[in-house]
């Protein structure tokens, strides 16, 4: 495989190059077994993407039923719907759900979905690992909420602040449970990071140099080097604190020369970079979609990816920006202040990049374009609150209060809901081959607007007003009613607004319109490949000669021949420049990933009940590690070897 087999008789379209009969070939190496096995062992990115997908969304249906919960106990004072403490373990649960069970994984899962297909590689690197984050995930997941049913959720809110979360303030197991669902979740985000990050480096397709990455695959890429340098902090914090509860180590006890300020340190030097972690994807979302309904590139492609390095960047230096009320030196207030301003900055420049792309391009504003609106409305707002909360006297007064919840609702859900929502529309035809209505699609995004809206704006001026946040109720003499009716009511539209969607996704995954290989005329190499893809992506290797390839090449692609049919076998090409470097085999369906993690649930959950299980439990993860890394045939071969000029022969 050289660059001599680049020419012009070349350039053909990457779906349709090769002969049916070598389609078959390619189709039968990459297949995954079917039936409850094929379930089982798949290492497929785009299975595993989907899987992701569909679980996080599932999250943050539960996530939305708790809120629901919530809004209904505060929609009037002195309310006796639920008791206290299951109000503690219902806010508890809810934003452990959305802040670890969804909104981080999700946006993971889009990228593991279509990372492969926008850099123009057959799958993932280390398939299996990405496959074991996924199965790591889900038990993560289902242990916290089996917790919750059997009344042992956690109850001292998703921050989990010691001393209340420590052995003398939260007796049981509730804490352990949440404290360990932290070591779940953050172990398969590295992982499924590590793998996103290689595959972006090491696997794109010839050409596409660093400069012609797709915006989405540089949100992708700065948000895996955050997961990989931020989430170490928040494993090692929940680690501190379970061991604090369960053999008595003293890291946060004051008494024996511990601190409860190393935890808020910890927590939050992962927790403010986990906020960009969780809308850097949502940005680089918003830029595929802009530019293709508005027929344009976005406006200033190099500011566009400086921008996103700097947030990735400037994120982990403002984590003190949510402990402006614990006493630290003012001299330390300052920096952090500036800090907290100056991030805003980056937001800003591609705010209006956006703006400058939809005025100079020819704006079609079908459903995902809406939700792109929606979200640059939303988010600005939550970015002005956000610089507010910045200013430490500012943050003194309204600290704790409902003001902070209205302002993080706005960043987050601004900021990373409204792009997914537009993403999952807007990409829906290329996983499931068929085309969402418009008009459900519509309808979902203005009740999700207002809706939203009515719910969370009420509560910059509760907050103003002094209502704290996780109280359970209010005495009626405060005047807090009539806002917190509203916004349960804003919150109840919202809610119907998502059921839409979701019947939208179902109802046209069964009877939508079939959908092309491209059927929004969109320019990234994704939509070069037929709609859903086959198991292998592309049946031979795109070659990328510009940022926007579909729009430079529209009678089709240039590819390159070489890589074989039969075994699995990809290409792996340098890190700049994107020159062919290695044939590299891959990884068949194997059951090892889901043995190592019911094994590693094992001993996470064993854990919890007797420290020992560290120890002898550890044994059954060495021996399914063994079995994972068994040595088995394999090649690795330089670029340009005598067989690459015949296609499918054996390396």
């Amino acid at each position: 495989m050289t660059e001599s087999h680049i020419s012009p008789a070349a350039v053909l379209d990457a779906p349709t190059a090769l002969p049916p009969a070598e389609h078959e070939v390619l189709a039968r190496t990459w297949s995954t077994p079917r039936g409850l096995w094929g379930f089982l062992t798949t290492v497929d990115a785009k299975e595993i993407g989907k899987r992701y997908v569909a679980t996080g969304l599932v999250f943050f249906i539960l996530g939305g039923l708790l809120a629901a919960v919530m809004r209904a106990q505060l929609a009037r004072p002195e309310s006796g719907l639920i008791s206290p403490d299951r109000y503690n373990q219902i806010f508890s649960m809810h934003g452990t759900t959305m802040m670890f069970l969804f909104a981080v994984p999700i946006m993971e899962a889009m990228g593991v979905y279509l990372t492969p297909l926008m850099v123009g590689a057959r799958t993932m690197a280390f398939p299996r690992l990405n496959a074991f984050s996924y199965w790591l995930y889900l038990a993560g997941g289902v242990m916290l909420y089996v917790g919750f049913v059997l009344n042992i959720a956690p109850e001292a809110g998703w921050t989990a602040y010691p001393p209340l979360s420590g052995p003398q303030f939260s007796a049981g197991k509730r804490t352990d449970f949440w404290a360990q669902m932290i070591t779940f979740t953050e172990f398969a985000g590295l992982a499924a990071a590590c793998s996103m990050a290689a595959t972006i480096f090491k696997m794109r397709a010839p050409g596409m140099t660093l400069a012609r990455m797709p915006l989405f695959v540089w949100a992708m890429l700065t948000t895996s080097l955050m997961v990989i340098v931020a989430m170490p902090a928040v494993m090692l914090a929940s680690s501190f604190l379970i061991s604090d509860r369960l053999v008595g180590s003293h890291f946060y006890n004051e008494a024996e020369g511990g601190s409860v300020m190393l935890y808020q340190h910890l927590f939050w030097f992962f927790g403010h970079p986990e906020v960009y972690i969780i809308f850097l994807p949502g940005l680089g979302m918003v830029s595929e979609i802009t530019q293709t309904f508005c027929r344009r590139a976005v406006f200033g492609y190099p500011v566009m990816v400086l921008a996103l390095l700097a947030t990735g960047f400037l994120a982990f230096g403002l984590w003190v920006h949510h402990m402006f009320a614990t006493g630290l030196p003012r001299l330390g207030d300052s920096f952090y202040t500036a800090a907290s301003m100056t991030i805003a900055l980056p937001a800003g420049v591609q705010i209006f990049c956006w703006i400058a792309s939809v005025w100079d391009g020819r704006p079609r504003f079908a459903t995902p374009m809406l939700f792109v609106l929606g979200f640059v409305i939303v988010f600005v707002l939550g970015g002005l609150t956000g610089v507010m909360l910045a200013s430490v006297p500012l943050d003194l007064q309204v600290h704790d209060t409902y003001f902070v919840v209205a302002h993080f609702h706005y960043v987050l859900i601004g900021g990373a809901v409204f792009p997914l929502l537009g993403a999952i529309h807007y990409w829906f035809p290329k996983a499931i081959g068929r085309m969402p209505s418009e008009t459900l699609g519509r309808i979902s995004f203005w009740l999700i607007l207002v809706g939203f809206n009515v719910a969370f704006f009420p509560m910059h001026i509760l907050g103003l007003m002094g209502m704290p946040r996780r109280v359970y109720t209010y005495p009626a003499e405060m005047g807090w009613g009539g806002l917190n009716l509203l916004s349960t009511l804003g919150a109840y539209v919202l809610a119907a607004g998502v059921a839409v969607f979701l019947v939208n996704l179902i109802v046209s995954a069964r009877r939508g319109a079939p959908a092309g290989p491209n059927p929004w005329g969109a320019s990234g190499l994704e939509w070069a490949t037929s709609s859903p893809p086959p198991a292998y992506n592309f049946g031979l290797t795109p070659v990328v000669e510009s940022r926007h390839p579909l729009w430079t090449s529209p009678e089709g692609l240039p590819v390159m021949t070489g890589l074989v049919h039969a075994p699995r076998e990809v290409l792996l090409t340098t890190a700049g420049e994107a020159r062919p470097d290695i044939r590299e085999s891959s990884p068949k369906p194997s059951i090892w990933p889901l043995l190592t993690s019911i094994t590693t649930t094992v001993l996470f959950i064993g854990s919890i009940f007797d420290e020992w299980f560290l120890v002898w439990a550890s044994l059954p993860v060495l021996v399914c590690i063994i079995g994972w890394f068994w040595p088995k045939p394999s090649h690795s071969k330089t670029v340009g070897a005598p067989e690459d000029n015949v296609p499918g022969a054996l390396a």
